[in-house]
């Protein structure tokens, strides 16, 4: 064996045993946490209790769309659709608050939630089929369910914004770019804690089991809210704009405060 392959080779060894130990360390820090929160997301009747006031927010947000916000386009329609399908409620008030045409007048925190529910809905959609295939379909490691999840979440995140780039007569390699210096910052410390989270509560659950859906649109809801200030920090040093100004996009519709 050669002298840097004997150097490398413990060394290697001794940053992935540190990192397991880090990753022991976080769980014993969580587990109050977990103790709570696993009875909760394993009671059938809590879960089908969320899933029926998911249900009515996606009505809400629909009749609203079509009676109120008709102008707003596809693209944000479908992603307000995916904000509200992962966080219910929550996800209703932040298309209430930032989304609609009526809102009185944009800030940067309407920008911010803007942002994030742009992101969230292409990261949310990875992280549902990269957990699915990675945990529940093919149960590997932990490891392997964190890199792949991470994996998909990065690919539908930027494929939601090269594709409109790309729409707008914008090259291939300059709306990657764009989609790269723009989305990464957000798209990684969402991932950190969604999948953290959805991990830490269900890792060794499977896809049968109410405990693996209901963690990870819990893990899901966690993401956004860690996700949004730094989507206003991006947003504020014009690092990215943030979805168009709905207010801007009333036409002939009136004007509610």
């Amino acid at each position: 064996m050669s002298t840097s392959a004997s150097v490398v080779g413990p060394a290697v060894l001794q940053s992935a045993g540190g990192l397991a130990e880090f990753a022991k360390q976080l769980e014993r820090a969580f587990e109050p946490a977990r103790e709570v929160l696993v009875p909760i997301l394993s009671n059938p009747v809590v879960v089908g209790a969320w899933a029926v006031v998911v249900l009515a927010c996606l009505g809400v947000l629909w009749w609203d769309l079509r009676s109120n916000n008709e102008p707003l386009p596809s693209m944000m329609k479908a992603v307000w659709t995916l904000v509200v399908a992962y966080s219910g409620p929550f996800g209703l008030g932040v298309y209430w608050y930032s989304g609609r045409t009526q809102i009185p007048h944009d800030s940067l925190w309407r920008r911010g939630f803007r942002s994030t529910s742009h992101c969230y809905s292409g990261c949310g959609a990875g992280e549902v089929v990269g957990i699915s295939l990675a945990q529940g379909l093919l149960a590997l490691t932990v490891g392997w369910v964190a890199a792949v999840t991470f994996g998909f979440a990065y690919l539908f995140g930027y494929a939601l914004t090269i594709g409109p780039l790309m729409q707008d007569g914008v090259s291939f390699k300059e709306a990657t770019w764009d989609a790269l210096l723009s989305e990464t910052p957000s798209i990684t410390v969402m991932e950190i804690f969604a999948i953290g989270t959805d991990l830490l509560l269900a890792a060794d659950a499977h896809m049968g089991e109410v405990l693996f859906w209901s963690a990870l649109a819990f893990s899901l809801s966690i993401g956004f809210l860690v996700a949004w200030p730094v989507n206003v920090l991006l947003v504020k040093f014009g690092v990215k704009e943030g979805m168009s100004d709905p207010s801007e996009m009333r036409g002939g519709a009136s004007a509610a405060d």
